[in-house]
């Protein structure tokens, strides 16, 4: 977005990031890639030397961004009040588990704990088998995105006001909105979601099949692509089948309609079936693996990491 970022490190070993692997010439790549573009610079700031290089710096910033427990920025002598007399167009923006009020605002959190509170956890991997972490960090990637949103909107609105704004986030909030239909449907129906493995609550075929080599997914929101993709495996028997004929139906029965499904797939290597349904409009892709995806064009032609 073209800002000037400088990361405040504590002295010692630095952000705790510089000791996660995988390590490269001494270096972790961990830190290097939250951190590219960034300027750092390290100071104690119990220490009043440091503090008045902070303050200096502070004076002349647009946005201070920070993760500390609430309460920590109190300690150090920088509450919201303190930051407003420094710079009164300053935008304050924390995120931290549970945000700075509330009765967890002092549980300490990291992203798996999010996970793990947030019914994420309990609705992802398969229903004969333990709830399963997201294999991202989804929940610090979901408090970054409303921090970053929050940020922005501060700005904008200083535009107006003149004057800075606390931007206070919550991951625990963060992530919560992000369960999307589980959400709803609890809300709605005072029933929380199950485990699933793979497949979508509310539309089918909508899924990871097997084939004769390796595994595709396949995904069909509406009843014409259903009847494209029983056109593209030559099984357009069930597109009038009763059990099949509109996705409330699907749904319903989608244990056996995959195995239909399957037991078609299987006779051809993926790459035949991705071409095949591909050219009937129906979304259906390979699983990559990450060394796979990095090299897939994107629109522009171009690589992701060249």
């Amino acid at each position: 977005m073209g800002a000037r970022v400088i990361k405040v490190e504590p002295p010692g070993h630095g952000d705790d990031t510089r000791t996660f692997g995988p390590y490269v010439d001494g270096q972790s790549l961990y830190y290097s890639f939250i951190n590219h573009g960034k300027e750092s610079v390290v100071l104690d700031l119990k220490n009043d030397h440091d503090k008045s290089i902070f303050i200096n710096m502070l004076k002349q910033a647009d946005v201070l961004a920070e993760n500390f427990r609430p309460g920590t920025m109190e300690k150090l002598g920088f509450s919201w009040e303190t930051l407003q007399e420094i710079n009164p167009r300053l935008i304050y923006a924390s995120s931290s588990g549970f945000g700075h009020t509330g009765p967890l605002k002092d549980a300490p959190a990291y992203d798996t704990i999010i996970q793990a509170m947030s019914g994420i956890m309990m609705e992802t991997g398969y229903p004969d088998a333990p709830p399963v972490r997201v294999g991202t960090s989804l929940a610090d990637l979901c408090g970054g995105v409303y921090l970053f949103s929050g940020i922005v909107s501060a700005l904008y609105g200083r535009e107006k006001s003149q004057r800075g704004a606390h931007v206070d986030i919550a991951m625990f909030d963060a992530t919560l909105s992000f369960l999307e239909h589980g959400l709803m449907a609890y809300i709605a129906t005072g029933k929380s979601p199950q485990r699933l493995g793979n497949r979508h609550p509310y539309m089918a075929p909508f899924d990871v099949f097997n084939t004769q080599d390796k595994p595709i997914t396949i995904c069909c929101g509406n009843d014409k692509l259903f009847s494209a993709l029983c056109q593209a495996l030559e099984l357009t028997e069930l597109v009038n089948d009763p059990r099949f004929s509109s996705n409330i139906l699907r749904v319903q029965n989608q244990a056996i309609l995959k195995q239909y499904i399957e037991r078609t797939l299987k006779t051809q290597a993926a790459e035949v079936w991705l071409a095949r349904i591909h050219e009937v409009g129906v979304p259906v892709a390979p699983l990559l693996s990450v060394a796979e995806a990095i090299k897939l064009p994107t629109n522009s032609g171009e690589k992701y990491v060249d």
